[in-house]
């Protein structure tokens, strides 16, 4: 069983057990690993992960009680330490102290890949500055399992996490990204997940997407269709309980006339540089920078 507090000799061979036999492994080498777990199912753990879990000295977790279970299920002791939004100013200067003194420590997430919903790019930001090695594990990830389940386009795709929880804020969030040129890759919440897309479908038209609720799991389940159809179907009852991720279809292709593209960028240099307008105008239109740029110079002289 983990245990939250004692750690193993830092010399000492290490044990663990994928397939009920134990294994034996060396200590992990001193430094940060970025140790990717399941989204779900926990047969979607690689050997190398379970290796590296196995080996290092410490596990810093969102929730102990979350990866215990899956330390338990492959017979890991390595300690768990506590790492998460509400908890992070105080465990990270702890966790680089370990660091410091040639301890090798595992960071992972309650699911998925570490960082892509959780304060871990802070440690690896303040790890990598203080001359730590960083290394990542790859494997599993609800935005890629979602985008590759969608059967909307998936070669240039923006994840934007959660919406905001306020139907304000949402609205605002979601006009926001309607004229971004990519599938929209967003997590939500169940009880939220009728009202969410009942504004995406206010605020995007009749988008095609995909809503993929318990990945990996025995209830998993992918409804597809548009979002006004979509937001009725939840209203009306559809099942909402589990980890949800909606995978939305970019917006159709159109030209944007040259008045037009002026037209944002004048009203963006009112507002930013000339840098964030370039920017913000690229991103929009899905112009070239470097086009959106040199115009954005000659409207600024004009300015002048």
């Amino acid at each position: 069983m983990a245990n939250d507090s004692k750690n193993q000799p830092r010399g000492a061979t290490r044990a663990y057990a994928p397939f009920g036999v134990s294994v034996a492994t060396k200590p992990a080498e001193p430094g940060l690993y970025l140790v990717a777990t399941p989204i779900g199912n926990l047969g979607d753990i690689t050997l190398r992960a379970l290796e590296t879990l196995a080996g290092a000295d410490a596990i810093a977790c969102e929730d102990t009680r979350v990866t215990r279970k899956l330390t338990e299920r492959y017979g890991i002791a390595t300690p768990l330490i506590a790492y998460h939004e509400h908890n992070s100013e105080e465990a990270l200067p702890k966790i680089l102290a370990r660091l410091t003194d040639g301890q090798a420590v595992a960071l992972v997430s309650d699911a998925g890949t570490p960082l892509i919903s959780d304060p871990g790019y802070r440690l690896v930001r303040a790890a990598s500055a203080a001359g730590h090695n960083v290394t990542a594990l790859p494997g599993a990830s609800a935005v890629l399992a979602a985008l590759s389940l969608a059967g909307l386009p998936p070669d240039r795709f923006f994840f934007d996490g959660f919406l905001p929880p306020k139907q304000a804020a949402r609205q605002k969030r979601i006009a926001e990204l309607s004229a971004i040129p990519a599938t929209l890759v967003l997590f939500e919440s169940g009880p939220r997940l009728a009202a969410s897309l009942a504004d995406l479908a206010a605020g995007l038209g009749t988008r095609q997407a995909s809503v993929c609720r318990e990945l990996t799991k025995l209830h998993e389940e992918i409804r597809r269709g548009d979002l006004a159809t979509l937001a009725a179907d939840y209203a009306d009852g559809g099942e909402t309980r589990g980890e949800i991720v909606i995978v939305i279809a970019p917006p159709a292709e159109t030209e944007t006339a040259e008045a037009d593209v002026d037209d944002m960028l004048r009203q963006a240099l009112g507002r930013v540089s000339v840098k964030d307008a370039v920017v913000e105008v690229a991103l929009a239109t899905g112009r070239a920078r470097r086009d959106v740029y040199q115009r954005a110079l000659e409207l600024a002289k004009e300015r002048e």
